[in-house]
């Protein structure tokens, strides 16, 4: 399991990002552009595209993006039972590596929905 705190690692991303996005504005925008579109309702919901998003982000590894993910998926109103359903796909296709990531969301979701 993590011993880090998301919110602390999302701040903490954020702010060493700050000078890379005022140095590089337009490549920052456009990946803020991708990201909404991405996210945006249509045939899947933003809901269900966030869980595709963090399945990514714990097969891949990525701590900062569980954090992020996990935090809107919290704000969609996403049930803890539709965040283990996902789990249980990532630890089918990733395996053990990605059930140490699954307890790291679940860590993230305890911490993050307790703010709710």
């Amino acid at each position: 399991m993590s011993t880090f705190n998301h919110n602390d690692l999302m701040r903490d991303i954020n702010e060493n990002l700050a000078p890379f996005r005022k140095a590089q504005p337009t490549a920052m925008a456009g990946f803020g552009q991708l990201a909404k579109a991405a996210i945006t309702d249509g045939e899947l919901s933003a809901k269900h595209k966030e869980l595709i998003a963090l399945s990514i982000a714990v097969t891949q590894r990525c701590s900062g993006c569980i954090g992020f993910h996990v935090k809107a998926l919290v704000q969609l109103g996403c049930t803890r039972a539709e965040l283990e359903e996902m789990l249980a796909v990532c630890v089918y296709m990733g395996g053990g590596p990605a059930l140490m990531y699954a307890a790291e969301v679940i860590a993230a979701w305890e911490t993050m929905s307790a703010k709710g």
